[in-house]
């Protein structure tokens, strides 16, 4: 048989039908289509909807074994989690009961030395409880307000402070809130007492060097003061506002320089300004000790005015 005659045709068993690429072109522009209506029109969401639906239980079931690690791996670890706060608190509890047994005796010693001096009892403190609010608004000042104002007996001047130390004073006073000026304000002033050396100063704010970890400073403090960083300052009481003994500030860096008179002493507040919430308004010391005694000189000036007074 010649050759040209021979049926040169794949078997039926070999037929292939459309070629690859017309297969690819035609599913991927039938799969961008199914997208677009999808998106457009939610024609597959019943579906998706009731697959969902089928589906859940077994999703639920295949999870178990996570759910079940998670849950057996959360309790182990919250038990030694619970234990390691529990000798936390033990320790803390054991540490503050040896100094109360500490501070009852040098308290009973106080109050005989007080009597044997014949000096003035301490005065009490009045406190109350009071929450944050807000931050005020102004981008220059350091201010807090508080839910709590003159309805409540907060009056102008009281000191308030936090768990760690003195955090400000109430400078503005309405019937149900209260703003308090913060120490690192750049008008707050405070007298303090260094624990160390026993020496008196005044901390003012001083918001240039609050990114420097500081915010406050010692002014028109000698060169060769013996202070160093790290010293303890507490309020001095010599103001008759806020009472002695209140943590306040720690020394940052001292800054002797040469050619001036005074050193620069930047100070870190110990109490904790930028996330309080909860804090303690204590009475001004001021409103528990007596009248300020008269000018001798302004009161015999007066006496004419009043002879006069009393004689028309």
């Amino acid at each position: 048989m010649p050759l040209g005659t021979l049926d040169r045709t794949p078997p039926p068993f070999f037929k292939q039908g459309m070629s690859a690429l017309t297969k690819l072109v035609f599913f991927s522009a039938f799969a961008l289509f199914l997208m677009v209506a999808d998106t457009r029109f939610a024609l597959t969401q019943p579906l998706r909807a009731a697959m969902a639906t089928v589906l859940h239980p077994v999703e639920r079931m295949l999870l178990q074994p996570v759910v079940a690690w998670e849950v057996v791996r959360d309790y182990f670890g919250g038990v030694a989690q619970a234990r390691d706060r529990e000798t936390t608190a033990l320790k803390q509890l054991a540490d503050q009961a040896e100094r109360a047994a500490r501070v009852d005796p040098l308290t009973r010693e106080n109050e005989r030395l007080r009597e044997l001096l014949a000096l003035q009892p301490q005065f009490s403190v009045r406190t109350q409880a009071a929450e944050v609010l807000y931050e005020a608004a102004d981008p220059y000042t350091r201010k807090l307000v508080i839910d709590r104002g003159a309805t409540q007996g907060v009056v102008a001047a009281s000191p308030v402070v936090d768990a760690s130390g003195v955090l400000g004073q109430v400078t503005r006073v309405y019937p149900l809130a209260s703003e308090v000026t913060l120490l690192v304000d750049k008008d707050a002033a405070i007298p303090v007492l260094n624990v160390r050396t026993q020496a008196r100063a005044a901390a003012y704010g001083d918001p240039t060097s609050a990114t420097a970890g500081a915010g406050m400073e010692l002014r028109f403090l000698a060169g060769n003061a013996d202070i160093e960083p790290g010293d303890l300052l507490q309020t001095s009481g010599v103001d008759g506002v806020y009472p002695p003994g209140l943590p306040v500030a720690r020394v940052v860096t001292v800054d002797r320089r040469v050619g001036s008179a005074f050193a620069k002493v930047t100070l870190a507040p110990i109490a904790r300004l930028d996330s309080a919430r909860h804090v303690l308004v204590l009475e001004p010391l001021n409103l528990q000790l007596p009248p300020r005694p008269q000018d001798p000189a302004a009161s015999a000036a007066e006496a004419p005015r009043r002879k006069s007074g009393a004689r028309r």
